[in-house]
């Protein structure tokens, strides 16, 4: 048996943020991981999408970045060069430098302050001062008749592929969708997005999903709103293509198929029922200091309020702060979004109905990219709208949709964590022709009204 001042089970961005934010405090560390160290983000997901959406980039405006050059450069990022599988050694060095104690192994809790770690048929029994649940989040499978019977892909067969498919249907568009669905088609491959709503990014602002429509169906993509995949025949379609039919009649066909309808939590076989913690919900409800039990934290997708790498780190340091004893709480008041297709799009805060119904005086202020000085120079399209309380004359959301939005938030993000008056924003020199002069601009409108 060994003890350990924390113990972090789940290795991804949440975990190795813990790990090393506990170690800097000086306490002892056991992270254990079932699968890589360094989580999804480095292997299948943040990191592989944005190489291919770059080289898909560089490819629809002409330059020499063919398929098979983006994969190889993918596969250099992801460290999978001549390889099936990453490799993350320089995740366990990082950690292992930092002293430490890196784990292979499923790992449960066994009631308080105990943790059991199995490994190649041997359990080992770890005592804990904490323990931080860092588990992450994994691709959620509908129950769809004949789904089974179909090599489907999720967010790690997509962003990982060394083949182009000869068609490809997505199943849900969101972030997820809407990236790999733009990198795809600007490598010639005819994609398909089925969405059950009536506008794709649906949480997102509706002149995004606008801009994003547009720019997605330029570059190729087929865009089914209202419609719902009901049942799966697998190599029923022309050419062997996987069909499916859709709750409104029609039906859709892809050669590969990528479900990214949303994530589920892997919640089972963790023992939390020997803390007392009902997880059959399939959610957990930490308290504000990220709590689901005395000594027991969580942080990254489990913890909410949503999931995104960036609170996953920032959580994963919070929550081995709190564990360690001091008195700090986790502000989730300003998380921003981003999503790296082409335009981008970001945004923080709350919608101008979500504002209304928090009983909010609210108000929105927009502006069309393409008739602002950085529209009339770049030719860049999308909008820029704040949304604003008239009560405390303060910003409460931002959505932009156009060139480096993912970088113009930040302002943005900052005043609402702030609650930064209208008058100083207003009184803020933003440089001229930016997406962020443009925000100004509607912070100057604001505070006049």
């Amino acid at each position: 048996m060994e003890r350990f001042d924390l113990v972090v089970i789940g290795a991804g961005p949440a975990g190795e943020s813990a790990a090393f934010a506990a170690r800097e405090r000086g306490a002892s560390v056991a992270v254990i991981d079932r699968d890589l160290v360094g989580g999804a983000c480095p292997f299948f997901a943040c990191m592989p999408s944005k190489s291919l959406l770059h080289s898909a980039s560089v490819h629809a405006a002409g330059g020499d970045y063919p398929w098979g050059r983006a994969s190889q450069r993918r596969d250099w990022m992801i460290n999978r060069e001549g390889r099936d599988y990453p490799d993350d050694t320089s995740h366990v060095k990082d950690l292992e430098a930092a002293e430490a104690v890196v784990m292979r192994g499923t790992a449960r809790l066994d009631g308080p302050g105990a943790v059991i770690v199995s490994h190649d048929g041997v359990d080992h029994r770890l005592e804990a001062a904490a323990v931080i649940l860092s588990v992450g989040s994994r691709s959620k499978i509908p129950d769809l008749p004949g789904l089974a019977d179909v090599p489907y892909w999720s967010n790690r067969e997509a962003t990982s592929a060394r083949e182009l498919p000869e068609s490809l249907l997505i199943l849900g568009a969101g972030p997820t969708g809407v990236e790999l669905a733009q990198a795809y088609a600007r490598y010639g491959v005819p994609v398909t997005l089925v969405v059950p709503g009536e506008r794709i990014v649906p949480r997102d602002h509706p002149r995004t999903s606008a801009v994003l429509a547009a720019a997605l169906e330029h570059d190729g993509v087929t865009i089914r709103t209202g419609s719902r995949a009901i049942r799966a025949h697998a190599g029923a379609g022309e050419n062997g293509r996987h069909r499916f039919d859709l709750d409104n009649g029609g039906s859709v066909e892809g050669a590969a198929v990528l479900l990214a309808i949303g994530r589920t939590l892997p919640l089972d076989d963790l023992g939390l029922e020997s803390i007392g913690v009902d997880a059959s919900s399939g959610r957990l409800n930490p308290d504000d200091q990220l709590r689901i039990a005395p000594g027991v934290f969580v942080a990254g997708d489990p913890a909410g309020p949503e999931m995104h790498t960036h609170v996953s780190h920032y959580q994963g340091e919070m929550a081995a702060r709190i564990a360690l004893g001091e008195p700090v709480r986790p502000d989730h008041r300003a998380i921003p979004r981003a999503t790296y297709t082409d335009p981008e799009t970001a945004s923080v805060g709350l919608l101008v109905g979500e504002a209304k119904d928090r009983g909010l005086d609210a108000d929105e202020l927009s502006q069309d990219l393409a008739t602002t000085a950085k529209g009339y120079a770049s030719e860049a399209e999308g909008h820029v709208t704040i949304v604003v309380d008239r009560g405390t004359q303060t910003l409460v959301g931002a959505f932009i949709a156009g060139p480096a939005a993912s970088e113009a938030i930040h302002e943005a993000v900052l005043a609402v964590k702030l609650r930064t008056p209208l008058l100083v924003l207003a009184d803020t020199i933003h440089a001229f022709p930016t997406v962020a002069r443009v925000m100004g601009t509607l912070f100057a409108q604001a505070a006049k009204g």
